[in-house]
């Protein structure tokens, strides 16, 4: 088996500033935990010396990692999911979608075309997950890719149904849709016992009135 290449500085450096944790960012390197944190040790996070770059990387409080459940209760390792042993179907897909990037089995970018600019608003790069295999539960890594919503749309099919896009472009507001106000012939007939109707008036005319 050969031997595991050093990591450079700044290799480690990239890789903690594109994740939440040491082991994301073992994943990130494509190396083991123990190799990653050997090297990330030896090299100091300040001037001063006073702490390592894994050290400095430690996420114990889970920040900025999304949670699964809400209650309390334990979050399973994503790796469960990746791996079948838990049904995704009890989470939030968004929420899986977020923990795979955090964690570095999935670039927050296109995997087709690289694409990955934020929106200034949030921040969020928009990405859609897509399941080679159609299988919405099948989160193998090499089922599942993160595409932009071009990409996607070319690739894989509409994002948008056809409802959905007439109502994004329609330029006539719901108010100014026409009504009708037609009235049949039994409520013709009520209006006449009721001594409403008048001979010479139309249905607008009536309805105007009254």
């Amino acid at each position: 088996m050969p031997k595991a290449k050093p990591l450079s500085k700044q290799q480690i450096l990239g890789a903690v500033n594109k994740t939440k944790s040491n082991r994301a960012a073992a994943r990130y390197l494509g190396v083991s935990y123990i190799h990653y944190k050997k090297w990330a040790k030896n090299y100091d996070a300040t001037e001063e010396g006073y702490v390592n770059l894994f050290e400095q990387h430690k996420n114990q409080s889970g920040k900025g990692i999304p949670k699964f459940l809400n209650g309390g209760k334990k979050t399973p390792a994503i790796v469960d999911i990746i791996e079948g042993r838990i049904d995704p179907s009890h989470f939030d897909a968004s929420k899986i979608k977020d923990k795979l990037i955090a964690e570095g089995y999935l670039d927050e970018c296109c995997s087709n075309c690289g694409f990955s600019e934020r929106r200034v608003l949030d921040y969020k790069v928009p990405l859609l997950m897509h399941f080679q295999d159609n299988n919405k539960k099948n989160y193998k890594l090499d089922n599942v890719e993160l595409l932009c919503y071009n990409c996607y749309f070319l690739q894989v099919g509409n994002i948008f149904s056809d409802v959905q896009i007439q109502g994004m472009e329609e330029h006539k507001t719901p108010n100014e849709s026409k009504v009708d106000w037609k009235i049949d012939d039994y409520h013709m007939k009520r209006l006449r016992e009721l001594g409403l109707e008048d001979n010479n008036e139309d249905e607008f005319d009536i309805i105007s009135r009254l």
